[in-house]
């Protein structure tokens, strides 16, 4: 009994021991064979994820992976030989082979294609009608329709016709359009700025009105230090020239303040002519505007463009002036324009004083 109590406390103890030793040796087993098989294992970041790849790549059809990469992360392609992957061009390689084919065929004569497949010369006449305000494009298309525009004294009414702008005469009803980079501007020039671009004794002059142009502007010509009113701005050589010019006899509208009683053949007697110390002075039109007891004010139009000329007919008539405004430069009237506005022509008004000198 005793023995048997020794054997069998000896087995259980060896079994006890035994089973221990082997669940000891199997869990040590399995921690080595689990790093094993770890250290086998890529991590997640490094898995390849190439479909049509190895047995064990995963199967089409499962989400990113079987688009080609992780979510998130680069496209690869498939790897070769021992699972390395192919190197990545670097910039340099491509900037240097992009270089070599530059130089390879720097030499290549180059082909001239037919104006018929190439970019023809010219723009087309809507286009430029837009671009000098005339409207949208689809407005200037409908201008042609109508047959309002000429092209070198031509009527043009199909559409994609080609024109160069610095060298066509492009008019709209008549009106000669203004294609260039012109500008074109009326002042109502306030009593004491004197009429030149620049002053040397630092006074008021044109000049302040557009100091944020960047092209240069002429006055066309002048007014009087005190008179006020309408004066042009522009950098368009020749119609400055032609506007002042005696032969185009473009009229000047000017409204003057006067003392009276005024006698009925004052307006004929500035129409015939008054005599000065320069020549003789005639008016081409004049008219009473208004009158307030003694207080007349009046309106005289004449073509010429003399220094001083309507206070100086006035005043040897026997009626000083003792305020005045040029009211209209030929077509362009002050209308409403306040005192030391700056504005700019609209299109039809560049035509008109464009059609009053010819050009």
């Amino acid at each position: 009994m005793r023995s048997s109590g020794r054997n069998s406390s000896g087995n259980s103890g060896g079994r006890r021991g035994s089973g221990g030793g082997r669940g000891n040796h199997r869990g040590a087993g399995n921690d080595r064979d689990d790093k094993q098989k770890r250290a086998g294992k890529p991590r997640p970041e490094e898995r390849r994820y190439d479909v049509g790849g190895s047995s064990d790549a995963p199967r089409k059809g499962r989400g990113d992976a079987a688009r080609g990469g992780a979510k998130g992360g680069p496209r690869q392609s498939p790897q070769r030989g021992g699972g390395r992957t192919a190197p990545a061009r670097s910039r340099e390689y491509d900037a240097r082979s992009e270089e070599r084919n530059r130089e390879r065929y720097a030499d290549k004569p180059v082909i001239k294609t037919p104006k018929t497949f190439g970019d023809q010369e010219g723009e087309r006449l809507q286009k430029v009608l837009a671009r000098a305000g005339m409207g949208s494009r689809r407005a200037c298309e409908e201008l042609i329709d109508a047959g309002r525009v000429e092209v070198n004294g031509r009527i043009v009414i199909e559409q994609g016709v080609r024109v160069d702008p610095e060298k066509d005469e492009i008019k709209v009803d008549g009106l000669t359009v203004a294609t260039q980079s012109h500008l074109f501007f009326a002042l109502n020039k306030p009593a004491g700025v004197v009429s030149t671009m620049e002053d040397p004794d630092g006074r008021q002059c044109l000049g302040d009105y557009v100091t944020n142009r960047e092209t240069r502007l002429f006055h066309v010509g002048r007014l009087d230090t005190e008179t006020e009113g309408i004066i042009l701005l522009t950098n368009h050589g020749e119609l400055a020239h032609r506007l002042t010019h005696p032969k185009y006899g473009v009229k000047k509208t000017y409204l003057a303040a006067i003392q009276g009683p005024l006698p009925r053949e004052l307006g004929k007697r500035l129409k015939e002519g008054i005599a000065l110390e320069d020549g003789y002075a005639r008016a081409d039109h004049f008219r009473v505007v208004e009158n307030t007891g003694k207080n007349y004010l009046v309106e005289v139009t004449l073509h010429e463009g003399r220094k001083h000329i309507v206070r100086r007919m006035l005043a040897e008539a026997g009626f000083p002036v003792d305020k005045l405004v040029r009211t209209a430069f030929g077509p362009i009237t002050l209308g409403d324009q306040k005192s030391g506005w700056l504005r700019r022509l609209t299109n039809t008004e560049v035509g008109m004083l464009m059609k009053e000198v010819g050009l």
